[in-house]
């Protein structure tokens, strides 16, 4: 047997087993609503009214590429292109991040992803995407303006009591450490992360606009 024809098995081995391999589960890091407001190039609330599997090019091995095709009716943008979207995209399974929609255009949802262009964005199982009546109050009022207001801050999730500010810019988020792993706690549906005259952070509460008063550096 040549000497290489055992690395050359080895290789192949290796390049078979990993064809082979069952996708990994989707995981995704907690994050606050504003950061994922923040984070997404778009941002809507909408309705998916039908649904079909399409190829979206080819895999390194020429296999090809299943996507989820979303019709949706756009209601309202609250970040984005000026053009409408149409389609939403994401992979066929939660297993490898696909977020699954319910058709029909009965039930409304925020979704906030990434553009694609022409009408078109793409989500996975890790965008912020909440059906509308789920949301508080002050979730729907903070998607207007009040997220936007704090994209320059920084908001740190908690792990455990007690928790420092590393910077000026930072709001602690605590839900996890004070409401046993609650993503969906008191900051998240209560709070927005507001920027303030002076360049600092802090944790903003309430429906209405922040005063003044706040952003001129006032104790929340």
């Amino acid at each position: 047997m040549p000497a290489a024809l055992p690395s050359l098995l080895a290789w192949l081995a290796v390049l078979l087993l990993g064809r082979a391999r069952p996708a990994d589960a989707c995981s995704c890091s907690p994050i606050h609503p504003q950061q994922a407001f923040c984070n997404a190039d778009v941002v809507i609330r909408a309705k998916a009214v039908s649904a079909k599997e399409v190829d979206s090019g080819n895999d390194i091995y020429g296999n090809p590429i299943k996507r989820i095709q979303y019709e949706i009716k756009q209601i309202k943008m609250f970040k984005g292109p000026d053009q409408d979207i149409e389609f939403i995209y994401t992979a066929p399974s939660t297993a490898v991040c696909g977020r699954l929609l319910d058709t029909g255009g009965k039930k409304e949802y925020l979704i906030a992803g990434k553009s694609e262009g022409n009408g078109k964005m793409h989500i996975t199982l890790c965008d912020l995407v909440s059906t509308w009546d789920s949301l508080t109050p002050t979730q729907k009022k903070s998607l207007n303006q009040r997220y936007q207001m704090g994209c320059e801050c920084k908001i740190s999730r908690c792990l455990s009591i007690p928790c420092l500010v590393s910077s000026s810019d930072e709001c602690l988020w605590t839900d996890w450490a004070m409401e046993k792993n609650n993503v969906d706690g008191r900051q998240a549906k209560h709070y927005a992360c507001i920027k303030r005259s002076d360049g600092s952070c802090a944790w903003y509460r309430g429906m209405a606009p922040p005063k003044q008063e706040f952003l001129d550096i006032e104790d929340p």
